[in-house]
C-alpha cells in the first residue's frame, strides 16, 4: 500500500518554460565580464610597463649624473691632465652602454605600449557590438588604426607622427647617449694631439650618426613590430575562416 502512495505522489510543481531572451542575456553578461577582465588586464600591464620605463631612464640620469660628478672631481685634481682623460675614456663607454641598453628597452616598451593599446581599442569596438549607444561616451579610440591609437593616446590624430616620437622618453635619452658618444670620442681625439676646431667638427658629425643610427634602429623595430601584428592578424582571421 504504501508502495501504491509513493507511486501516485506527484513529483513537484512542473518547471518553467525557458525564456528565449534568458540564454542570450546570459551569454551577453558573460561577455562583458570577459572582455572588462582582459580590458583590467592590460591597464595593469601598461602600468608596470610605464614604470618600468620610468625607472630606467631614471636610472640611466642618475648614473650619468654620477659620472659628470665624478669627471669633475678628477678634472679639479688633474687640471684636465692625462689622468683626467683616462678616467674619462674608461668611464664614459660604460655610461654609454648603459645609455644604449637603456634606450633598446624603452623603445620595445614604447611597442609593447601600442599593442596593449590596440587591444584596448579592439576591447572598446567589442563593447559596442554589444551596446551601440554606449558610443557617445567614449573619449578614446576603437579601431586599431594610427588615428585611433593616437585618439587613445590622446593626441590630436592630425599631428605627425613625427613630432610625436621627437617628445618620447626614448628619443630623449637618445639624444643624451649621442652627446656622451660625442664628449667621449672628441676626448680621445683631443688625447692624440688634435686641434680644437677638427675635434668639434668630428664631435658633431659623431653626435648626429649616433642620432641617426639609433633613430633608423627605433623605426625599424617599429615596423618590425607592426609587420609581426599584421601577420598574427592574417593568421587569427584565416583559423577563423578555416
Amino acid at each position: 500500500m504504501p508502495a501504491m502512495v509513493m507511486e501516485r505522489m506527484p513529483e513537484g510543481p512542473p518547471s518553467a518554460p525557458p525564456v528565449p531572451g534568458d540564454k542570450d542575456a546570459a551569454r551577453r553578461a558573460l561577455h562583458v565580464q570577459m572582455l572588462a577582465t582582459e580590458h583590467w588586464s592590460l591597464l595593469a600591464t601598461r602600468s608596470l610597463s610605464w614604470n618600468e620605463s620610468f625607472s630606467r631612464a631614471s636610472m640611466f640620469l642618475s648614473l650619468l649624473s654620477g659620472a659628470v660628478v665624478a669627471l669633475a672631481l678628477v678634472a679639479q685634481a688633474t687640471a684636465f691632465g692625462s689622468g683626467f682623460a683616462v678616467f674619462a675614456v674608461l668611464l664614459l663607454p660604460v655610461v654609454l652602454f648603459v645609455g644604449i641598453a637603456t634606450f633598446v628597452r624603452l623603445v620595445e616598451i614604447n611597442n609593447e605600449d601600442v599593442v596593449w593599446v590596440r587591444g584596448m581599442n579592439r576591447l572598446r569596438r567589442a563593447y559596442l557590438e554589444l551596446d551601440p549607444d554606449l558610443e557617445k561616451w567614449f573619449v578614446t579610440g576603437t579601431d586599431e588604426g594610427p588615428n585611433g591609437i593616437m585618439l587613445t593616446y590622446g593626441t590630436d590624430p592630425l599631428q605627425t607622427h613625427l613630432l610625436h616620437g621627437l617628445v618620447t622618453t626614448p628619443t630623449t635619452i637618445g639624444f643624451v647617449n649621442a652627446m656622451v658618444a660625442a664628449v667621449l670620442v672628441s676626448i680621445a681625439l683631443l688625447q692624440l694631439k688634435m686641434k680644437m676646431e677638427p675635434v668639434a667638427a668630428v664631435g658633431v658629425v659623431v653626435f648626429l650618426a649616433t642620432v641617426a643610427i639609433l633613430g633608423r634602429y627605433s623605426y625599424r623595430a617599429t615596423v618590425m613590430v607592426d609587420h609581426a601584428t599584421a601577420l598574427r592578424e592574417a593568421r587569427r582571421e584565416a583559423n577563423g575562416k578555416g
